[in-house]
């Protein structure tokens, strides 16, 4: 079967060559040439195997990783089929933004530590998600909604790619979703800014301009993210292999896990660890290499 070994590097630090390159190609079973996507930051390299099943696929990539070293190098190996795809859903805190928005909001509540400590065992799946995001949000009870402006504003930062990513696979023809579960309040604007065709989250309740302390039920979790991406393939009439979906949560495992690429992005460690493909060191753009776009194809706009 015709597979795929992408290496890929964050572009803010370079790190490819012909030497690198080279290696991996020694290690892989009749590899083809390398092709270069974007000279120093990621090369696809062609190979032929017989045995494609997920043992074997991990076995190749753990000699990549050992041919790569120490470099700060991600490796993704897969069917050439079907590369580029034609859905997209991306988890949102500490994916396409760098923050998590409820550790956010409870810095002004005073309690920023105790709720990321909670945030933390929940991503990690140490802890039932819903429940926790139940305990979290009454903590931020009589909190203004105002202060979701403020967040917005001076703590929200975009994670470097993302429009890239989401613009370029939308303008070949691929629909694009922002699945989350944090809040409307948060998704509807990066959503906007990043430009996902749509978005899904929690709805915090309101009441005279504050928090009341309590989440819409039911709550958007691990179960309503699998469900999402079901439904969407229905919706276009797509398959399983169709499908590119990234997150860093446990709440995020089961659709990455049924998707056609599945990326844990700079995940938890069980993430990463059952994840289909991870990246440790790119910024998002690894997440266009990994379908076998060039630089030059990227949409900015």
């Amino acid at each position: 079967m015709s597979l795929v070994a992408t290496l890929i590097c964050n572009p803010a630090s370079p790190a490819l060559d012909s030497t690198i390159v080279d290696g991996a190609r020694a290690v892989l079973p009749s590899p083809g040439p390398a092709q270069w996507l974007f000279n120093e930051v990621a090369v696809d390299i062609p190979f032929e195997s017989q045995d494609t099943d997920r043992d074997a696929v991990k076995a190749i990539e753990a000699r990549l990783h050992q041919a790569r070293g120490d470099l700060p190098i991600d490796i993704v190996v897969q069917p050439r089929i079907a590369r580029r795809k034609k859905l997209f859903l991306a988890d949102m805190d500490s994916t396409m933004i760098g923050e998590e928005c409820i550790d956010e909001l409870a810095d002004f509540a005073g309690l920023k530590a105790h709720v990321a400590g909670i945030t933390e065992r929940a991503m990690r799946g140490e802890i039932e998600f819903e429940a926790a995001l139940r305990e979290r949000v009454a903590l931020l009870k009589g909190l203004p909604v105002s202060v979701v402006d403020e967040v917005l504003e001076k703590r929200i930062t975009l994670t470097p790619g993302g429009r890239a990513l989401v613009m370029t696979m939308r303008a070949h023809g691929a629909y694009t979703c922002l699945i989350s579960g944090g809040f409307t309040l948060f998704t509807n604007v990066v959503a906007a800014k990043i430009g996902f065709q749509e978005n899904r989250a929690n709805q915090l309740q309101v009441a005279d301009g504050k928090l009341t302390g309590e989440v819409v039920e039911p709550i958007l979790g691990r179960a309503t993210k699998l469900a999402t991406l079901v439904e969407l393939m229905e919706s276009f009439d797509l398959d399983d292999i169709d499908t590119l979906v990234t997150g860093d949560g446990a709440n995020d495992l089961s659709m990455i896990q049924a998707a056609g690429l599945g990326v844990a992005y700079h995940a938890k460690p069980a993430v990463a660890a059952a994840a289909a493909a991870r990246i440790d060191h790119g910024d998002l753009t690894a997440l266009l290499y990994a379908q076998g776009y060039r630089r030059n194809e990227f949409v900015e706009g």
